[in-house]
């Protein structure tokens, strides 16, 4: 075999095998979780079971009897923290549903989504969250507080509210009883929203509070709220 083809097969044998490794190396891996049972779950100031509804099987949180019938601004937050999760940056995909509770206060709109970056048992943590009755209600400013990021403890709901109207809310059509797909992109300080396989992002936020950090992920809701989680994925 002349020496010139030898060389060239030589060349091609390293760059097909180099493909094939930086193809291997760069794949991310995906972490599934049914959320058809509690195990693995730290429950965090709210009551947790599972529930079957709308036809699948799922993470029920609840208030319990035993804690207050209305939340204020100053309560914990509610969450059932993922333990074996160690996220910083990547995808986040949940299939949830929330309802506002019997017997709630009347600003009750059904608070659910997903924490990440979660540090300290639930201590801090990155937040974005969807409010299911918002979606079709008739007064156009609550359509426009559909959606909603926060970071715990310093940045709540209102304070960014109040500070930067708008900024870190948006709108996005989504039927209240019914469950709702949302994906959440990380990178860095930067985080995006899709709700309902939706191609471009319906809440973009480009200054995370807690910056540049990693944790856990957590399942979110408020305890005015019944939640149901199902089908987290994590890329």
């Amino acid at each position: 075999m002349p020496r010139y083809l030898i060389h060239f097969l030589i060349v091609l044998t390293f760059v097909f095998s180099s493909c094939l490794a930086f193809g291997q190396e760069t794949k991310a891996p995906v972490t599934e979780f049914r959320l058809d049972s509690l195990n693995g779950l730290e429950v965090v100031n709210i009551k947790a079971s599972v529930a079957e509804y709308r036809g699948r099987r799922a993470v029920h949180l609840y208030r319990g009897e035993d804690q207050a019938r209305e939340t204020n601004a100053t309560s914990p937050e509610s969450i059932a923290i993922v333990t074996g999760t160690d996220f910083k940056d990547g995808t986040i995909e949940v299939d949830l549903a929330g309802l506002p509770a019997a017997g709630g206060p009347p600003n009750a709109r059904g608070f659910i989504g997903i924490a990440f970056r979660v540090a300290g048992h639930g201590s801090k943590f990155e937040c974005l969250y969807i409010r299911p009755t918002n979606g079709r209600a008739d007064d156009q400013l609550r359509r426009n507080h559909a959606l909603q990021y926060e970071s715990y403890p310093d940045y709540p709901w209102f304070r960014l509210r109040n500070e930067n109207p708008g900024v870190y809310e948006s709108y996005a059509d989504m039927e209240a009883t019914a469950w709702t797909h949302i994906k959440i992109e990380v990178a860095g300080t930067k985080a995006k929203l899709y709700v309902n396989g939706a191609e471009q992002p319906s809440l973009i936020v480009n200054d995370l509070k807690l910056g540049d950090g990693r944790g856990q992920i957590a399942l979110w809701t408020t305890i005015e709220t019944d939640g149901y989680f199902s089908n987290l994925t994590v890329k």
